[in-house]
């Protein structure tokens, strides 16, 4: 099982001409409204993966519909609260080239309570995973509960910050990020990746693919290219990149078979508008690199 600790947001989609300058007004060309978060979006990418996972978070009462879309991709939902405060969002602009600069507003992610995420993960144990990012509170908390159960623990430190980041790094055994947060990492650390203690780290390239870091082989790398693909939404594609990786490791691949199909997932995503609703399923990436399907992979509810 994996347990997700995890933002669950409405996003507000603009398709616009060219991103905004500052003082700029633009006119947008379309406007969609759909279920969104870091978080949100790395449950569904498991889930699609065919990956059992877990949901601990909140939304407020103008997010019930959310709950209710990520338990239709087979997610369990029975830890999302629900609070007084106003549901997570995010308003994100695209631009023609698929790029994208996205203003959050955390909400009622920012109400995490250590007696919640206890009971999310009380029958958590050895061989589950733990999954979080940084758009939650109760990180620190969540991190704790789980290596005491003895839990595997994915952190994605995004967006990343660097104070809160650095006390959670030395006890996370998978960390993932982009080139660029891996660069501000290491800089705020003035450590080399061998002096990290993290005994795994993927960093993401975008449409360069990955690279793989891994102790057990002396930190040498491994690099993971992406297919070529025409990106049109590049929203969502590093969540949907953590929720393959972590759904491949919790059924026993390979940390280099993981990335491999979290790279392929991440490129097929990119093709699409959209963030949660957009992330490929098992049987679209095992087509697509010439794998046999697997059955099982969740699909939403009408």
């Amino acid at each position: 099982m994996i347990f997700n600790l995890g933002s669950v947001n409405i996003d507000y989609v603009y398709a616009v001409p060219h991103l905004p300058q500052p003082g700029e007004t633009l006119a947008a060309a379309s406007m969609s409204v759909g279920l969104g978060g870091k978080g949100a979006n790395m449950s569904v990418a498991i889930a699609r993966a065919g990956g059992p996972v877990r949901h601990i978070g909140a939304v407020g009462p103008d997010g019930v519909w959310a709950k209710a879309r990520l338990a239709g991709y087979g997610i369990d939902v029975d830890h999302v609260a629900t609070v007084d405060v106003a549901t997570g969002h995010a308003i994100i602009n695209v631009d023609a080239q698929g790029e994208n600069a996205i203003v959050i507003f955390p909400g009622a992610n920012h109400e995490q309570s250590d007696r919640a995420i206890a009971a999310g993960l009380a029958d958590a144990g050895a061989g589950d995973f733990l999954i979080f990012q940084n758009e939650t509170n109760g990180r620190e908390f969540a991190m704790t509960q789980a290596l005491e159960r003895g839990l595997q623990v994915i952190y994605v430190p995004a967006p990343y910050d660097e104070d809160p980041v650095k006390p959670l790094l030395p006890k996370a055994d998978i960390l993932v990020l982009n080139e660029v947060e891996f660069g501000q990492m290491i800089q705020a650390t003035g450590r080399d990746v061998a002096t990290l203690g993290i005994p795994t780290i993927v960093v993401t390239r975008g449409a360069q693919g990955a690279v793989l870091l891994e102790e057990s082989s002396g930190w040498s790398e491994r690099v993971f290219s992406a297919p070529k693909v025409a990106a049109i939404d590049t929203t969502g594609a590093g969540d949907t990149f953590a929720g393959y990786l972590a759904a491949g490791l919790e059924v026993g691949l390979s940390a280099e078979q993981s990335v491999e199909r979290a790279v392929t997932a991440a490129a097929l995503k990119v093709t699409r508008r959209g963030t949660a609703e957009a992330i490929p399923s098992l049987d679209e990436v095992q087509t697509f690199l010439g794998q046999e399907p697997t059955k099982g992979a969740s699909s939403p509810q009408s």
